[in-house]
């Protein structure tokens, strides 16, 4: 929750049976803690239904009539005051998920997850925290894989390399799709060392949130000549 009110989410989406099961989802599983403000069936209807409703989290999946929902995050999150926006994806198309996490994206869902991932989702990510899942997280690496070129290994490991044991440590547990709270519970250190770690990886990997952190580290270690640093605690 935003202080003592509820997190206000708006979601979007172009096959109105998914609009409505999401939203009887949020309904029934976050009472008093998660409004759903909103819907959208399109990136055009979206950016106006954040005029309208000035949301605090949107669910927005990718392809959409009219303005796909990678162009409807970007122009959304160079807004004053932006909402954060979660992705639902299905990886299953080029790079769509790493160009969505460029345009602004703080999370990433597959459009399979359960009711409790959603949720924990909305909430992670209004706390400031970015929603990757396990699960997602998975997908993403596998997705990642295969559609790496060399260039982009190349430069990913060296980036990781710039990072301090711990802040490896911290990257990778973050990539994983583990929050703060599991990070620090991991590493027996404190939440606020968490998030000052969390803000110097991002610094030096040049990115705004852990999905792509977790694209920089699966390119990483994809490198020839690193075999270590990527993998094991």
């Amino acid at each position: 929750m935003n202080g003592d009110r509820p997190i206000k989410l708006l979601l979007v989406d172009d096959e109105p049976l998914m609009l409505d099961a999401i939203e009887t989802i949020f309904k029934v599983g976050s009472v008093g803690e998660i409004e759903v403000v909103g819907k959208a069936n399109n990136g055009l209807a979206a950016i106006d239904a954040v005029h309208a409703y000035s949301p605090d989290v949107i669910l927005m999946d990718i392809r959409m009539p009219k303005m796909d929902g990678i162009e409807a995050t970007g122009r959304i999150r160079s807004l004053p005051n932006p909402p954060e926006v979660i992705v639902l994806t299905t990886f299953d198309s080029e790079n769509e998920p790493v160009r969505a996490a460029e345009a602004g994206a703080n999370g990433f869902l597959l459009k399979t997850e359960g009711p409790k991932e959603l949720v924990g989702a909305v909430k992670n990510v209004a706390m400031g925290e970015g929603a990757l899942s396990p699960r997602t997280s998975r997908q993403l690496v596998e997705f990642i894989r295969v559609w790496a070129t060399k260039p982009e290994v190349v430069n990913a490991a060296k980036q990781f390399l710039s990072l301090t044991a711990r802040e490896r440590d911290i990257a990778k547990l973050a990539a994983a799709g583990q929050s703060n709270t599991e990070i620090a519970d991991s590493l027996f250190v404190s939440l606020s060392t968490v998030k000052t770690h969390l803000a110097s990886v991002q610094q030096k990997l040049g990115v705004d949130n852990r999905v792509l952190i977790a694209v920089t580290i699966t390119l990483a270690s994809l490198a020839p000549g690193y075999p270590d640093f990527t993998r094991g605690g």
